[in-house]
């Protein structure tokens, strides 16, 4: 998919020039390999999605966007940022971000062989201080106090050690924006 492979997945890349609008967020993730002594996964491609702060998906609920979604290759150090917005709240989800990681960038493309299918959950504490802007998250508060981590059909049989894993370490603020980061362990 043309367009696609980009660092700032706020804009779409198909058939708009739209550009999602909210909190902006720059996100850093780290694949290490599990059985390496959690050595850097250099090479690999991460897909990462989510919803716009409305809670619609670009290609789906938002069919003629394609904001919102990017594809990166890390670097020697296992590393991708994306620069994005904070992701809305819908009904019956908590607040998060769907990746797939892929042993290359071809594989990413094709969509094909994912090596690990998994979401990072949104502090609880950022989501409520940046869903508290009713008017840039209009409908965020109140769908995201009819939700917990333990309804969520996802994240709701996880381990308090799980969720510590699947949720990005936040820093920053609602009005400069915040940076997030989180370590990805793949066994190879």
């Amino acid at each position: 998919m043309s367009g696609v492979v980009r660092s700032d997945i706020r804009p779409s890349f198909l058939s708009t020039t739209t550009v999602a609008t909210g909190v902006l967020l720059k996100i850093t993730l780290t694949l290490v390999d599990v059985n390496a002594t959690c050595a850097p996964l250099a090479g690999y491609a991460v897909y990462l999605w989510h919803c716009d702060r409305q809670g619609l998906y670009s290609l789906y609920t938002a069919p003629t966007e394609s904001y919102l979604r990017g594809v990166q290759v890390t670097d020697a150090n296992g590393q991708v940022s994306f620069t994005t917005i904070f992701p809305g709240c819908y009904d019956g989800r908590w607040p998060h971000m769907h990746f797939e990681v892929f042993s290359s960038l071809s594989n990413a493309l094709g969509g094909r062989y994912a090596v690990l299918t998994s979401q990072l959950a949104m502090p609880s504490a950022v989501c409520s201080a940046i869903y508290a802007d009713a008017t840039t998250y209009p409908s965020s508060a109140a769908k995201f106090a009819r939700i917990s981590l333990s309804s969520d059909g996802i994240f709701g049989d996880n381990s308090a050690a799980q969720i510590a894993q699947q949720t990005p370490v936040f820093s920053g603020n609602v009005k400069g924006g915040y940076d997030a980061t989180a370590l990805i362990g793949i066994a190879r």
